[in-house]
């Protein structure tokens, strides 16, 4: 899973957002090193769309700008745990050899 699919689906997993707040969740969630484009960001979402990890939740018109929710589904929960534990094993894989070598710098 690319890393912004898993940014976004983290960001969902706290609840329904529009995509400014989806921007701004993701920022918050990788402590500022990773910054949504907003191009980069809607590739994401129909990507994300056409796989059924997320769903539109509602529209609504905010300043005469349409403003459209995106919810995590029920599979997107399970890709995105399915994914975070792979990467805890892959870290703990790294951390455990990377000890070793640690304290004799």
């Amino acid at each position: 899973m690319h890393e912004v699919s898993f940014l976004i689906l983290t960001a969902l997993a706290g609840g329904t957002q529009h995509g400014y707040g989806i921007i701004a969740d993701v920022e918050e969630v990788s402590g500022g090193r990773v910054r949504l484009k907003a191009g980069t960001l809607y590739a994401a979402l129909d990507r994300l769309v056409g796989e059924g990890l997320i769903e539109p939740d509602r529209e609504e018109v905010v300043a005469g700008r349409l403003r459209r929710y995106y919810a995590i589904t029920g599979g997107g929960r399970e890709r995105l745990a399915t994914e975070a534990e792979r990467l805890r094993a892959n870290s703990r894989a790294a951390l455990r050899r990377l000890r070793p070598e640690m304290g004799t710098s």
